[in-house]
């Protein structure tokens, strides 16, 4: 039985440094009709647990602990008896959210998580926040990023716990090293590939070249 990629948008708000914003998030369900994992857990507990339809949910593997990307995750947790993966990098972030309770299990750069006959590989890609893990389906050919590389560049980094060069490391050595035609499944907003945001991140690098002439 081949292995599903379902996408559930659910929409709330993400708050940080005083500021909130509204914001649509990516849910993404990966598996078949027997088991899944759930990458990131947004807003809607509801939502979630009904994408998942029953099936044994082996894993909820998080890209990163902002609230808007952890705010169902315990309720979802609870419903679906799974367990919750964070980088430990990002416990400063998860507990501004879930001061009480800790996520069951640690993401090591690296980790395999088995489902439906397939595998998701972690790859930690600090920037956006110091844990934030991208998880690439190989068989598939995608990779899905949370909020380290969207549709047109990498992710915000002008707020607490985040930095800017790092996240172009993490992209051009983590991410722009895997196959050109990867598609690039966001936390937020359209797909894309992997040939795509480097084209983007080289146009970029020369337009800077030709404001510092």
């Amino acid at each position: 039985m081949s292995v599903a990629i379902e996408n559930l948008v659910t929409s709330g708000t993400f708050s940080l440094d005083g500021g909130t914003w509204d914001v649509d998030n990516n849910v993404w369900i990966v598996g078949n009709d027997d088991e899944c994992v759930i990458i990131d857990s947004p807003h809607d507990a509801e939502a979630i647990i009904g994408q998942v339809r029953g099936r044994k949910v082996r894993a909820i593997l998080l890209t990163h602990a902002h609230n808007d990307h952890i705010g169902a995750a315990l309720d979802v947790a609870k419903a679906v008896n799974a367990p919750i993966h964070l980088h430990p990098a990002d416990m400063v972030l998860w507990e501004q959210v879930y001061p009480d309770a800790g996520p069951d299990r640690y993401i090591t750069d690296g980790d395999i998580f088995d489902v439906a006959g397939t595998a998701l590989q972690a790859i930690h890609t600090p920037g956006h926040s110091p844990g934030s893990t991208c998880f690439y389906l190989e068989s598939e050919g995608t990779v899905f990023t949370g909020d380290t590389l969207f549709n047109g560049g990498p992710g915000a980094t002008g707020r607490s716990h985040s930095d800017h060069p790092t996240i172009l490391a993490s992209i051009r050595e983590r991410l722009l090293t895997l196959p050109p035609e990867t598609v690039v499944r966001t936390g937020h907003g359209d797909n894309t590939t992997i040939k795509a945001e480097a084209e983007n991140l080289a146009q970029a690098a020369l337009d800077r070249q030709a404001d510092g002439a």
